[in-house]
């Protein structure tokens, strides 16, 4: 059975394990119509527009 010959230090260990979990942030950008930031490809949940035309109606 394989064994491992020497034990793995704290720091080659922690090396191995250190951009597993690192999650990135969400990119965003812009709304053209007002200015808001918003996931791109997405419609606005501020306007409720989406590429330059209204797709849902946002009460004020």
């Amino acid at each position: 059975m394989a064994v491992p010959k020497r034990r793995v230090s704290k720091t080659r260990r922690d090396k191995r394990r250190s951009n597993v979990w690192k999650l990135d942030a969400p990119t965003l950008t812009k709304c053209p119509k007002c200015n808001e930031y918003k996931r791109p490809h997405r419609l606005c949940a501020n306007c409720g527009f989406y590429n330059g035309r209204e797709v849902v109606k946002v009460e004020a």
